[in-house]
């Protein structure tokens, strides 16, 4: 009687191929739009700040290029070894077919390990240096749906096949992830300050100044820090540089800057000057015990200041 019964493939390992290749597409979508947006100088579309607060850390950066170029290339790498077996019929070429589902497999296995690892490493660094300082404001949506990705990917591929040996598996994984750690690691201790874009010896900076003061700036500019006043900002907000422009380089180095990004400069007070002062929106101007945020016209700094001088300013943006 056993021997009339055929035992049916499992739904799951004759489709797996085609979901894994289809959730890859998904990742190669959304880390090819980072790229894309990175590579051009644009600013990503996103519900909060954290995107661009992150996507513009030394994290984002690695060799000088976008860390989301290696990821496109990495879900397009995982599409390949979807699909290259399924392009060999196994009518014509039964040992090809064969032996690419078999190399496929591990490659498959062996890359969306290292991914998984890669990822919660990444959602380890988002956590601790964006979202605890910033709360909701530090989560980048994108490095979320990307490691949601890497381990629907790894989910999938397990259970994708009946694998015969799984002890063999799982050393393998342990290789795998080891390696993955230990080269993570190293690409952050020598890249992350010394290889992204806007990067000094003392920390990251953001684009220069590239505009001129008049003795209106100047003199506006001397009047904010003589009574106090501060603007809160972070070195990869494009506001923030928005807001340099309009006072220009001489009369912006005068200026009370707080830098509060996560390693924007030397040393965490600056940050926890900003955790104190309840700062979420960058820039933020700190003028007589108010606090305004956004890109602020330099008459509305002098309206808010009480500044008596003159306002023939030169940089209207």
């Amino acid at each position: 009687m056993s021997s009339r019964r055929r035992r049916e493939t499992p739904w799951m390992h004759r489709r797996s191929r085609y979901l894994i290749a289809a959730v890859a597409l998904l990742g190669a979508i959304n880390t090819g739009y980072l790229t894309v947006t990175k590579l051009l100088g644009g600013e990503t579309t996103c519900p909060t700040e954290g995107c661009e607060q992150v996507l513009s850390s030394p994290y984002a950066y690695v060799l000088g290029l976008p860390l989301a170029l290696f990821g496109f290339l990495a879900y397009v790498s995982i599409i390949v070894f979807a699909l290259a077996p399924l392009t060999v019929s196994p009518e014509k070429n039964k040992q090809l077919r064969t032996n690419l589902e078999n190399w496929t497999w591990l490659l498959l296995f062996a890359g969306t390990t290292a991914m998984l690892v890669f990822s919660g490493y990444l959602m380890y660094i988002m956590f601790s240096q964006f979202v605890i300082p910033y709360g909701v404001a530090g989560i980048c949506v994108f490095c979320v749906a990307s490691a949601l990705f890497a381990l629907t990917l790894f989910i999938l591929t397990l259970l994708g096949r009946a694998w015969e040996d799984v002890g063999q598996l799982v050393f393998t994984g342990v290789i795998v992830g080891m390696v993955t750690i230990v080269g993570t690691l190293g690409v952050y201790a020598n890249a992350n300050l010394s290889n992204s874009p806007g990067t000094t010896a003392e920390g990251p900076a953001g684009p220069p100044v590239t505009t001129t003061s008049g003795e209106s700036e100047i003199a506006l500019a001397q009047h904010l820090t003589a009574i106090g006043a501060k603007m809160y900002g972070a070195y990869w907000c494009p506001h923030c540089h928005d807001q340099k422009l309009l006072f220009g380089k001489q009369a912006f180095d005068q200026v009370t800057y707080v830098e509060c990004s996560p390693n924007g400069g030397p040393g965490s007070q600056p940050l926890q000057e900003c955790i104190d002062r309840a700062i979420e929106g960058y820039p933020t101007w700190e003028v007589n015990g108010e606090l305004y945020s956004g890109t602020q016209t330099l008459e509305q700094l002098a309206d808010f200041s009480g500044y008596q001088g003159p306002r023939n300013f030169q940089n209207q943006g």
